[in-house]
């Protein structure tokens, strides 16, 4: 397809030229951008494509960056930045965009966002601070129907609903987060989309009213002011208002005429409004279509089929799943929680088999925490699966609600360590040391899948809140005299007085290291809290390194150093760790430029050995 009209857009406000079939051909120009490159480098596809018209809509209504556009979750801007003047080839790659909205980008893009339920609270934020400048431009917040089964998106409801300022939220509502939607607010959306007809009623007769002369506009004031008894005709009382919102909806999201008039309409009303807008997620190409979930975040693929171009194969998450199964089926106290990630934290099967032990509570971290605390202290024996990243947000309640008063409940921490195109919101570097500040929790840190499930085993046969952490891909290879496990960790002699210690899937660098060098590896599966005999065999060495995917304070290699120290350790000790936030690029680039892959392994070695 030629982009005759996409390439004559040199700046957002030249949107604002084009007439109503050109905004047409505009959205399906960004369509096929969209695909084509996203079938070359990956990322987030379904929530995209659902969202062209909007984006176009917004861009054509609202003066950005003077009226800002706050992205939730931030997965599906990329016809925004295409808009505001960025190309999207090489997307999430070293180099390349964000796949997130990000201020170092474009002055577009105001504030970062790679985790749900925020964009309220930041639009408020600014909104309220525009209204201290004296300011009277509209903020506009675009949240997703999934972000708002996080709670934080009604604190900030709660807020911003009388506050008085110009702020406009835009509930993108497509049913879906990552997985389907679950929960009382996802019925209550449900019955309020199906009402759609009342609102083309509402801005049909409107129309027509107006366009009467002498008595329409005075007809059509009259029935303004009873708006509310003809709402509730199609629908009881409507929560957004209670809030203290205008609301406006639901309206077709694929309908750019219906998206203009709706958005000016906000716009005009000058107090906080909630513009409903009803999408399909991954909208104009049926793969997507019909696997939104599959489609959400996707490799390389095919655009004529949308089979991927590198079929991935098995990975920890998906052993997880299968390991669960299997525990599952022995005890039946076993259950699974996950916050709108099943399909991510391999819990598909396992929500199939075993539906009356399993619980998608929606994108709520929190409450999922206290949730899992709440089944054990019920006599159940609950996992929360979860991506590291998503993990910090319930730091308070594994220390309140799991850890006072001990309570056995396993996480099962996916993405744990370097994730690769998600960069800097999404990289796993922080759980470790945000873990081991916490009295009484275990963490083990598999690197191969036989280690995962027995670490998983010896995790639901404990007590207390046990974490088991484990990478996005699959287990790596290792020189076969690397292979034995004797238990929670396992110590490889060499003939060089160095010593490498690592745990997780850097253990496989740091065994064709050693295998280079002759150095001896000391791998750790149980890393918190660490056992004494692992710094007794430590301090035989001259030299000993650390190797460690996770932010130097708080990391397991800081924690096996002051050990060593007040052991009376004399030798050279270094730590090789992740320094700062780690921007979107290749796994492997990462590693090397924070010195974790087997090459710099080796030249730390043969350096130390001169």
């Amino acid at each position: 397809m030629k982009h005759e009209i996409l390439e004559s857009i040199a700046k957002a406000s030249d949107i604002k030229k084009l007439n109503n079939e050109q905004l047409e051909l505009l959205c399906a120009e960004l369509r096929d951008e969209i695909i084509t490159k996203v079938s070359e480098t990956g990322g987030h596809l379904a929530s995209n494509l659902g969202t062209v018209e909007l984006t176009v809509a917004m861009h054509y209504v609202f003066d950005s960056p003077n009226e800002p556009i706050i992205w939730d979750v931030g997965h599906q801007c990329y016809s925004h930045k295409i808009l505001t003047g960025r190309d999207i080839t090489g997307i999430r790659g070293e180099g390349g965009l964000s796949g997130f909205p990000k201020s170092a980008e474009s002055e577009h893009d105001l504030f970062v966002a790679g985790h749900a339920s925020t964009s309220i609270s930041a639009a408020l934020g600014i909104a309220e601070a525009k209204k201290i400048f004296g300011d009277e431009n509209s903020v506009v917040a675009v949240v997703g129907d999934g972000a708002c089964s996080g709670g934080m998106i009604f604190e900030a409801m709660n807020n911003a609903g009388r506050s008085g300022t110009n702020i406009i939220v835009v509930l993108n509502d497509n049913e879906m987060s990552i997985s389907p939607n679950v929960g009382a607010m996802a019925k209550y959306l449900a019955n309020i989309r199906s009402k759609e007809g009342y609102f083309r009623f509402k801005d049909g007769f409107e129309h027509f009213l107006l366009k009467i002369p002498f008595i329409g506009k005075g007809i059509h004031s009259v029935l303004r002011n009873i708006k509310t008894f003809f709402k509730d005709m199609f629908y009881s009382s409507n929560t957004f208002e209670h809030f203290g919102f205008t609301y406006l909806g639901p309206a077709d999201g694929h309908d750019i005429k219906m998206l203009i008039r709706t958005l000016r309409r906000a716009q005009s009303i000058k107090k906080p409004v909630l513009v409903h807008v009803n999408t399909v997620k991954g909208k104009g190409y049926e793969p997507a279509e019909n696997n939104p979930s599959e489609f959400h975040g996707v490799a390389p693929f095919k655009i004529e089929d949308g089979k991927l171009k590198n079929e991935s194969g098995d990975s920890f998450s998906s052993e997880f799943g299968k390991t669960l199964c299997k525990l599952a089926e022995k005890d039946e106290k076993i259950c699974a929680i996950t916050a709108a990630m099943t399909d991510g934290t391999g819990l598909r099967d396992f929500s199939e088999k075993y539906k009356e032990r399993f619980f998608d509570v929606g994108i709520a971290e929190e409450h999922a925490m206290t949730f899992a605390a709440g089944l054990a202290a019920g006599g159940m024996k609950p996992v929360f699966a979860v991506y590291s990243t998503f993990l910090q947000r319930a730091y308070d309640q594994i220390i309140h609600d799991a850890s006072i008063e001990p309570k056995h409940v396993v996480l099962g921490i996916d993405r744990a360590g370097i994730v690769g195109g998600d960069g800097e919101t999404h990289q796993g570097t922080f759980d470790i040391p945000i873990l081991t500040t916490i009295p009484g929790i275990t963490i083990y840190s598999p690197s191969d899948y036989k280690e995962l499930e027995n670490n998983l085993e010896t995790a639901f046969s404990s007590e207390g809140v046990q974490a088991v952490r484990y990478p996005r891909d699959s287990e790596k290879a290792v020189p076969e005299k690397f292979r034995k496990i004797y238990g929670d960790s396992d110590y490889f002699k060499g003939e060089k007085d160095c010593l490498i210690i690592a745990y997780g899937r850097l253990f496989a660098e740091a065994a064709f290291a050693a295998e280079k060098t002759g150095a001896s590896v000391l791998k750790i599966g149980k890393v918190f809290p660490i056992e004494h005999e692992l710094i007794e065999i430590a301090g035989k060495y001259k030299n000993i390194f650390f190797f460690e995917e996770s932010v130097e304070f708080g990391s397991i290699a800081e924690h096996f150093g002051k050990m060593l120290s007040e052991s009376g350790f004399e030798g050279n000790y270094k730590t090789f760790c992740v320094k700062g936030f780690v921007p979107h690029m290749k796994v492997e680039k990462a590693m090397k430029i924070h010195g974790l892959d087997r090459e710099s392994m080796i030249k730390t070695v043969e350096e130390a050995l001169k």
